[in-house]
């Protein structure tokens, strides 16, 4: 008989890569998880795993028990909700969500807001993380929600197992320090220093990109921070320029004294949404709504409407 608890760990181990990772990842030693691992192996009568370099690969045995590890994992964790729900009466259970900081801030924050409310039942637990990092931790089941984002151009591939829906479309605006006139365009900021997101991120790939496409120059990136606070402070007290979506501009990020020029371009733009695994707990299935709620209650844009 194949033990569930055993087949959580060949899950993790494929996920992260080494038994050093999946043992962190779930507290227990290596020595334990190789030990289980091992135990598993003699329940399913073959190797199930083979190591390359520091790394462990799923042998061809591996890879088929784990298919089905998956979807019996995702059944019991389905039952658990389902049978807690029953017995409050009214739908229950944990549900983890990751999200991006703006959307955390002008999203999440209000949607658990809501839902203490109209599911007291449903405990939500919220982390700020980067959507590379938050998105392979859903497909491990360390997350069950990931608010993302997806900038104009740089699509975010959406593996099998997985339901993405949007929460809305914002628009890119560049941030300056106040000055009397015309807006400039892109193209008259080439001189200018800048602020940006760390490299790997969205934001930095589409700060490259708007400045090297549509202003034709390559930015002079002198301060970077995935804290949309800190490049807002770079703007008012370096001089710098910044690119920030409407989300952040309207979550009072202190941009009143500064000058918010938006780009009116098809090419430009950014989508929020919501990522799950297909298979959602009547728990998971309030979160998403009560996300859905609070991204269409927020007050659109001022000024130009953003791209389709």
């Amino acid at each position: 008989m194949l033990d569930l608890h055993r087949l959580r760990l060949l899950r993790e181990l494929h996920g992260r890569g080494t038994v050093h990772a999946a043992a962190a990842a779930l507290g227990y030693s290596p020595s334990t998880v190789s030990q289980q691992l091992s135990v598993l192996e003699r329940e399913a009568g073959t190797a199930l795993l083979e190591r390359s370099g520091r790394r462990v690969r799923l042998t061809p045995a591996g890879h088929a028990l784990l298919r089905h590890a998956v979807r019996l994992l995702e059944g019991v964790e389905e039952a658990e909700a389902e049978l807690a729900a029953l017995a409050a009466g009214r739908t229950a259970g944990l549900v983890r969500v990751a999200s991006v900081q703006s959307a955390f801030l002008r999203i999440v924050a209000p949607a658990i807001a809501a839902l203490a409310e109209s599911h007291p039942d449903v405990r939500v637990e919220a982390v700020e993380a980067e959507a590379e990092q938050a998105i392979p931790a859903l497909q491990l089941h360390a997350y069950d929600v990931v608010v993302g984002e997806e900038y104009a151009g740089q699509p975010r591939p959406v593996a099998d197992g997985l339901r993405r829906e949007r929460l809305l479309r914002e628009r890119i605006n560049v941030l300056l320090p106040h000055t009397p006139g015309r807006a400039p365009a892109l193209a008259d900021l080439a001189e200018r220093r800048w602020s940006a997101c760390q490299p790997g991120t969205g934001q930095h790939a589409m700060h490259l990109r708007v400045c090297r496409e549509l202003g034709g120059f390559e930015p002079d990136t002198r301060y970077l921070s995935d804290d949309f606070a800190i490049c807002v402070a770079m703007v008012r007290d370096a001089g710098a320029a910044t690119l920030l979506p409407d989300l952040v501009l309207g979550h009072g990020a202190g941009t009143g004294d500064l000058r918010v020029v938006p780009i009116d371009d098809a090419r430009v733009g950014r989508e929020v949404f919501s990522l799950t695994r297909a298979g959602r707990t009547p728990a998971v299935e309030a979160v998403a709504a009560a996300l859905h709620s609070a991204a269409e209650a927020m007050p659109p844009p001022r000024g130009p409407a953003p791209p389709a």
